[in-house]
């Protein structure tokens, strides 16, 4: 208990009673809260602040910060780090009291218990470190996990940078590059993860360092799309990428269309998307279908997009424009709802193929409508194109552990809404057995790739199978190397862990 409360660097009154209380606590809560929860967030108080742990009350707007319902725990204190080295006092409490943890962002996992925990662990939420600069020559901007996409490009704008981050301005930027990062423009300039040149991380017996392609090369390679399983990240120093001006398009078609919407995706992706600075959005709905045509550049109607100018749109809710990232990133945040609701995700991947897109298309609607009418809740049906170039980028840039197909191919995800936990069964089902259909219909037509993209996984998937058994191999040693006590595999509440799969 003293070395506990030595390595917290208290002042030696505040020590002195903290090691009282810890040792002699005998209070009324202990019949709510188990001795062992009550220490630690009693000594996250002394070693963070008052200020800085809600305990035995735990405010509903910090339950509430997970956007879906799944996640809305209420845990036994939550600690408020705003330093570095308050997130290492927080692991070094977690690691001598050998309680359950969650670490937050931005909480945009759907996923229960990846970003939140219950009463029986301790919730370190990261919003107050969100530090922002941008260096000298605007080569290099350091984010912390703090902050959300919307804030980074809002910083960035008058910069004239942009950086390969989140596409939906309300997510955080810590899970989604330890994820990987997808972005519109990551055909041309990779994912976000491999566009890291430093990750400044705490390890769970709290000691602070740097990982990067000098220093801990081999923690930096894991980082860049292992998840949480090796370390917290309190920084964030991303290369930016020269892309400011931007040209883009979003129309509307109906459920008719679909399959014609199908055809012409996969004949840009394989002849249009050859022009890196072009990507597709396609998000099919229930109702209708939307189509953003994205060029990293100014332009006026790019001819990688000939196959959709063929299609006559049913409403154009964004004209041809000529715009900036920030004004895209705008854009995408009036499509996103914050109307509270249970959600989910799902993935799947596959080689480029039009009937195998419409094939499992008419198979999910069949579900969904079905679904929809019993319970209310909506689906999309998204799909995500990945050329080979991402892969290749990933590789100049050092490597990352994910196990990327070299080739051009498509990342499937859907959004799942619904209301009421005893529809979660049924609603789940239907992603379920979409992603059944892709392997089923992949498998037999040669297109199915066992790459899952982590940030699209739904809770029962495991998309660290994906990245190969060498890549898992190596990351299972990386683990023990830095964390040889396991703690993230252990005391940690979710999220996609070695220590599951």
């Amino acid at each position: 208990m003293e070395a506990l409360v030595q390595s917290l660097k208290l002042a030696s009154s505040q020590a002195q009673d903290l090691i009282t209380d810890l040792t002699g606590a005998q209070t009324s809560n202990d019949i709510t809260l188990s001795m062992q929860f009550r220490h630690a967030c009693m000594a996250a108080k002394a070693a963070l602040g008052p200020d800085s742990v809600e305990i035995e009350v735990v405010s509903q707007a910090l339950v509430d910060a997970n956007w879906s319902e799944t996640c809305h725990a209420a845990p036994s204190c939550v600690l408020l780090p705003g330093t570095t080295a308050e997130v290492a006092k927080a692991l070094k409490i977690v690691k001598f009291f050998e309680i359950k943890f969650s670490v937050r962002s931005g909480g945009h996992s759907p996923n229960p218990g990846w970003s939140s925990v219950g009463d029986e662990g301790v919730l370190i939420d990261l919003r107050r470190i969100n530090q922002f600069s941008i260096n000298s020559d605007k080569s290099v901007v350091s984010l912390g996990p703090g902050l959300r996409w919307g804030d980074v490009y809002n910083a960035l704008d008058s910069h004239g940078v942009s950086v390969v981050g989140g596409r939906i301005p309300q997510v955080g930027v810590g899970g989604l590059v330890l994820g990987g990062g997808f972005f519109h423009f990551s055909g041309e300039y990779g994912l976000a993860a491999d566009n890291a040149k430093n990750f400044e991380v705490v390890l769970a017996d709290g000691t602070v360092t740097d990982a990067n392609a000098e220093k801990n090369s081999d923690l930096f390679w894991a980082l860049k799309g292992g998840g949480p399983n090796f370390a917290i990240v309190t920084r964030f120093d991303l290369y930016t990428i020269p892309v400011k001006d931007v040209w883009y398009q979003v129309t509307i078609y109906t459920t008719d269309q679909v399959p014609a919407v199908l055809d012409a995706f996969a004949q840009w992706q394989n002849k249009g998307a050859l022009d890196l600075k072009s990507t597709v959005a396609l998000i099919v709905g229930l109702e209708t279908t939307t189509v953003g045509l994205i060029y990293s550049a100014r332009a006026d109607k790019p001819s990688a997009f000939a196959p959709f100018y063929d299609l006559t749109p049913t409403a154009v809710p964004v004209p041809p424009t000529n715009g900036t990232v920030k004004g895209l990133t705008d854009i995408l945040g009036t499509t996103f709802s914050n109307v509270p609701a249970r959600h989910d995700y799902r993935g799947s991947a596959t080689k480029i193929d039009a009937a195998l897109y419409k094939d499992v298309y008419a198979f999910w609607k069949k579900e969904a409508v079905s679904v929809q009418a019993a319970t209310g809740a909506n689906m999309t049906f998204t799909l995500q194109p990945v050329p080979a170039n991402i892969a290749k980028v990933g590789d100049a840039n050092g490597g990352n552990p994910l196990g990327l197909p070299h080739i051009d191919h498509q990342w499937w995800t859907t959004l799942i809404d619904w209301q009421g936990k005893d529809n979660d069964n049924v609603v789940r089902a239907v992603p379920i057995a979409t992603t059944a259909k892709w392997r089923e219909l992949g498998e037999a037509r040669g297109s199915y790739l066992p790459f899952l993209y982590m940030n699209d996984a739904s809770r029962d998937q495991d998309p660290i199978a994906g990245y190969g058994a060498s890549n898992v191999a190596k990351l299972r040693s990386i683990s023990k190397k830095y964390d040889p006590t396991q703690i993230f595999q252990t005391l940690q509440n979710g999220g996609f862990l070695l220590s599951k799969r």
